[in-house]
């Protein structure tokens, strides 16, 4: 079943449901910000200070990362991590596949605050499918007259039971660039989480795992070849208004991208897809 809803300030989103698992998706920004299977806890983490609200990205599930990733490279006055996320995107298709399976299909295009931000015309569309699997499909077509450079990230938040419960494995030997120390890095073993974490892995494994103490989360990529690791840690918690405090005790971002030296650079009527399967075992 396919819900449409609206919270008391008006701010409206989806709510899925059907026998299998729920979903709930924001419009403004085609934001998944809750999923889960029955009988299980949800999979994804939403900051309990998160804000909903025009203009304001949403701190927790999912939100998309476009056309660029963090600071604009030239420009740091643009918004971080590009529009997408705060934009109003359209709903442009529903179905219930089956009675465990619901595809939802979000589109956006070019406006004029999109243009005085990133003076090209796409057609942006995410197909979100809701099942035994979270299925993020991405899809960027090129519909102006000269080619476009993105990056971009579907910047997912795991829900977890403790930081220092966690270890990802899949990343062992890949190159990865530390935002935090601005150097290069080779990983040697799986990853544990100690302190701030802010890296983007070069990696060549399809599948990372997020290993927890009562699952394992299994993240399964397509188009990309890059993957962010972050966590806040104590300090950078404290200093978010839309974050408890202790809030990064129990979440853990692994975001399928396009970033560094993985951004794409999409010709006249080419697209680009960046896909992320995620479930829990």
């Amino acid at each position: 079943m396919i819900r449409h809803k609206a919270l008391h300030n008006g701010f409206q989103y989806i709510e899925i449901t059907n026998a299998c698992a729920e979903a709930k998706i924001a419009l403004q920004g085609a934001h998944v910000f809750h999923y889960k299977t029955k009988d299980n806890d949800p999979l994804l983490w939403l900051s309990e200070e998160a804000f909903f609200e025009e203009g304001k990205a949403i701190r927790g599930g999912i939100p998309l990362c476009f056309p660029w990733f963090g600071k604009h490279k030239t420009d740091t006055i643009l918004p971080q991590h590009g529009f997408a996320r705060t934009s109003l995107w359209s709903l442009s298709k529903t179905e219930e596949i089956d009675k465990d399976t619901t595809e939802v299909q979000l589109q956006l295009l070019p406006t004029p605050e999109t243009k005085a931000l990133w003076p090209y015309d796409f057609d942006v569309r995410l197909d979100v499918l809701v099942g035994s699997e979270l299925t993020m499909t991405l899809s960027i077509t090129n519909t102006d007259t000269k080619p476009f450079e993105i990056s971009l990230a579907l910047h997912t938040y795991f829900n977890i039971s403790d930081v220092d419960n966690v270890v990802v494995e899949g990343l062992k030997g890949c190159a990865y660039f530390d935002s935090l120390e601005d150097k290069t890095y080779i990983q040697k073993e799986d990853l544990t989480i100690e302190e701030e974490v802010d890296r983007i892995y070069s990696k060549s494994a399809k599948d990372v795992i997020l290993q927890d103490t009562h699952r394992n989360i299994v993240l399964r990529s397509e188009g990309s070849n890059s993957l962010v690791v972050w966590n806040p840690w104590v300090e950078k918690a404290k200093q978010m208004a839309d974050m408890h405090d202790e809030g990064y005790r129990n979440m853990l971002c692994l975001e399928t991208g396009n970033i560094r030296e993985d951004a794409r650079t999409v010709e006249v009527g080419e697209t680009h897809v960046l896909k992320a399967v995620m479930k829990s075992s």
